[in-house]
């Protein structure tokens, strides 16, 4: 056994020791059960319950993607001035509120699209405080040298949530109705606040008198992420590659449950297995990176993803149901694999050479980037497939994602077998 790998198994080890990364992992871990429930209770209560158009499943998911548009960039700056963890509370809380309302409008008859826009929206409004926050509190809760088996073991155990959570809620829909879940999701959010609660760490607040005004904060955070030679060109990527997949994976309800027919438990079995393909990225990332070089694996791993892609436009032309559902299914496993490598890695990058100060307003700048441009998709997605058609539009997707992936393609990560560690001010 190589020193290297020794010093990898202590630190993986130790995380099992950290009372309060395994605190914070299991609330994570339960949270993302949840969400998994309400990711396939929304569309399959907007379609097959709400008789929902493309144009509306378009709209339903810009109003949960809006808010990292909108109030994105000035969450980050608040985050930093905050505690993380409180405002990780309270996000789930508000979240948990919003989801439990569905099944009480549902069961009393009053459920209209709109209710499901304003629900969606205040949970998105929420999830930009929670995930600038959680993005930025790793590394407040474990040390620099084990940022990136935290992020792993992270988004290892999302992905196992993404694997029984679809599965499970594509079993519940064969009994019980699409609202239900939403319990799921709300008691979720609710343990993941208990959790919370329960951790403990160091942070504290930045003094008032160190603080400057909010729009100079924004601006140092934007600037941060377009000067590095690194990040700008992640931000990039991963814009281009969120909007086009949004195209496509706004779709994916219609074209499951209505092109294909396959069913709610068709689309669960997909997003199912599609994690385990997610879950194998999360798992493999680090000897993934390891084998091709660290910066390396982000070029490759986003190819990877985007080549997926083709398989969803294709699975109209399956002279059998069977072979569409297996061609969806092959596309999620590949996608998820290809985007958990490349997300564990260039997050740990992101996290390894930013200044502290600027964790939260450089993962804002990211999020606004990369998240701000989904619901600018998702509603693209619903007028494009009104007036061309759901398959052009896919194969659009398709074409849109590939061509995305030429900042990083073309950078100097192609060449870098260990990514740098030291903080780069720009």
């Amino acid at each position: 056994m190589t020193a290297g790998t020794t010093r990898t198994d202590q630190f993986a080890a130790s995380l099992w020791r950290d009372r309060n990364f395994v605190t914070f992992w299991s609330g994570q871990a339960v949270s993302q059960l949840g969400a998994q429930l309400g990711q396939l209770a929304f569309p399959v209560l907007a379609v097959a319950l709400l008789s929902a158009s493309e144009f509306e499943v378009g709209a339903l998911n810009a109003a949960g993607l809006a808010a990292f548009l909108v109030i994105g960039l000035p969450a980050g700056a608040w985050v930093d001035r905050w505690l993380k963890r409180r405002t990780m509370m309270l996000a789930d809380l508000v979240r948990a509120v919003a989801m439990a309302s569905v099944p009480v409008l549902w069961w009393s008859g009053a459920l209209q699209m709109w209710h499901l826009y304003a629900v969606s929206a205040v949970v998105g409004a929420a999830t930009v405080f929670f995930d600038v926050s959680y993005q930025s509190y790793v590394p407040v809760l474990v040390d620099a040298a084990r940022v990136p088996q935290a992020n792993s073991k992270l988004e290892a155990t999302s992905q196992i949530a993404r694997i029984g959570g679809p599965a499970a809620g594509g079993a519940l829909l064969a009994v019980v109705s699409a609202p239900v879940l939403f319990v799921g999701e709300a008691a979720g959010y609710l343990l993941s606040a208990v959790f919370l609660f329960r951790t403990r760490d160091a942070e504290q607040r930045i003094p008032t008198a160190d603080r400057c005004p909010l729009g100079s904060e924004i601006k140092e955070g934007l600037v941060f992420v377009a000067k590095h030679p690194l990040i700008s060109r992640i931000a990039a990527c991963t814009g281009g590659v969120n909007f086009f997949t949004t195209i496509a994976f706004t779709l994916m309800p219609i074209l499951v449950l209505r092109e294909l027919e396959l069913g709610p438990q068709g689309m669960g079995l997909i997003m199912a297995v599609g994690a385990v393909g997610g879950l194998i990225g999360a798992v493999a990332a680090p000897r993934f990176a390891a084998w091709i070089g660290e910066g390396t694996a982000i070029p490759v791993a986003s190819i990877i993803s985007s080549a997926f892609v083709l398989l969803v436009p294709l699975s109209v032309f399956a002279p059998e149901r069977w072979m569409s559902l297996v061609m969806l299914i092959v596309s999620d496993f590949g996608f998820g694999f290809g985007v958990l490598v490349y997300n564990i890695m260039q997050l740990s990058m992101r996290q390894r050479v930013c200044p502290p100060r600027l964790l939260g307003r450089m993962n804002a700048s990211i999020r606004f980037v990369v998240w701000g441009v989904m619901p600018v998709s998702a509603l693209a997605s619903g007028l494009l497939a009104e007036n061309l058609g759901l398959v052009p539009t896919l194969w659009i997707a398709l074409a849109g994602s590939v061509l995305s992936v030429v900042p990083v393609l073309f950078s100097p990560l192609t060449r870098m077998r260990t990514l740098p560690d030291a903080v780069h001010h720009p």
